[in-house]
């Protein structure tokens, strides 16, 4: 349903002073958003008052203040609760979640894999910093083993969540991952996310300059960096990576090896694979054994949940004989008193 208008990211702008700290990842992702939402909302005829941007609690979670859109600040962990109810209570909305490593994975672990494993319509922005940012410091699901962290004093002795690994093993349809300083990157990957019907999940790699800082930059700090300790991944292009453009991704039994990238074995991306296999052995790929994969690495098809309740919906009200309250008091047997 084309409106003809054409928007621009500062249509997408609010007028609220965004209280971030200077130099934190969440800056350049906001700017990707809010410029995703606007070639969303361009070219796929969908006026700005259909969007809606749904948060929990986190220093991502400030999100809808900063975007031109209706918005639902929730509370802990929530964000997938509510976005699922507002999608399926009005489909024709565009849901957008934005939500961080701690509010998602940890008190709101539960609501993320099953509105994966749902299939909701919905494109969720994860921020991973690796920490909580907003309660000053504590380790987070996806903290680095070890880390030091104001409730991990001698260094933290869990196994951390990879979030793609968590949204593949539940059944995600898409998943994709870009860093902070990718503006352009991650503006893609949440055009697509936003095109794909089903739950999009874009994790995006984020700095936080206060409690963790340069926590992804061993891999993803520079683009120099970037380039050798990255790749990024296309569907139906070779996964090869490196400064110099030397180095691919191969099978060696039942796990990735790094060969050279004149190797015949270097693999084709099929990010449309049924079996997610070999999805799942990308998005838990980690430095300095594997390089960190970016881009989209999941992207399937299957029925989207609220679709499927609209249609349900409509097939029970097109064979009712009851259509409104009266009806439904009259029907049955009724007595006078």
């Amino acid at each position: 349903m084309a409106q003809n208008c054409i928007y621009s990211a500062a249509d997408f702008k609010s007028d609220q002073e965004v209280k971030w700290c200077p130099g934190c990842g969440d800056h350049a992702v906001l700017n990707s958003m809010q410029g995703a939402l606007a070639q969303v909302a361009t070219e796929d005829g969908i006026p700005r008052e259909r969007f809606t941007v749904v948060s929990g609690i986190g220093c991502s979670s400030r999100f809808p203040y900063y975007v031109k859109t209706y918005g639902f600040h929730g509370i802990h962990g929530r964000a997938a609760a509510i976005a699922t109810g507002v999608k399926t209570a009005n489909p024709e909305l565009n849901v957008w979640v934005a939500t961080g490593d701690g509010d998602s994975l940890a008190i709101g672990g539960n609501h993320f894999i099953h509105a994966v494993r749902r299939n909701i319509d919905l494109t969720m922005m994860l921020f991973n910093n690796e920490i909580y940012g907003l309660t000053k410091g504590q380790y987070s699901p996806t903290t680095k083993l070890g880390k030091v962290t104001k409730t991990s004093p001698f260094g933290t002795v869990e196994k951390p969540f990879k979030p793609g690994e968590l949204c593949i093993g539940a059944g995600g349809t898409f998943f994709a991952r870009s860093v902070d300083a990718e503006v352009a990157l991650t503006k893609e990957l949440l055009v697509a996310g936003a095109r794909h019907k089903g739950m999009a999940i874009v994790e995006a790699l984020v700095n936080c300059v206060i409690f963790n800082d340069k926590t992804h930059a061993t891999y993803a700090g520079d683009k120099a960096t970037r380039a050798e300790n990255t790749i990024l991944l296309k569907h139906g292009e070779k996964m090869i990576y490196g400064a110099a453009k030397d180095k691919g991704l191969a099978f060696d039994g039942e796990k990735l090896k790094v060969v050279p990238a004149n190797d015949p074995g270097v693999l084709t991306h099929d990010a449309h694979a049924a079996n997610p296999m070999v999805h799942f052995l990308l998005a838990g790929m980690s430095w300095p054994d594997y390089p960190v994969a970016l881009g989209i690495i999941r992207q399937v098809e299957a029925p989207a949940y609220d679709a499927e309740v609209a249609r349900q919906v409509a097939e029970q009200c097109a064979g009712a004989k009851i259509t409104n309250v009266d009806g439904l008091l009259a029907s049955g047997s009724t007595w006078a008193v």
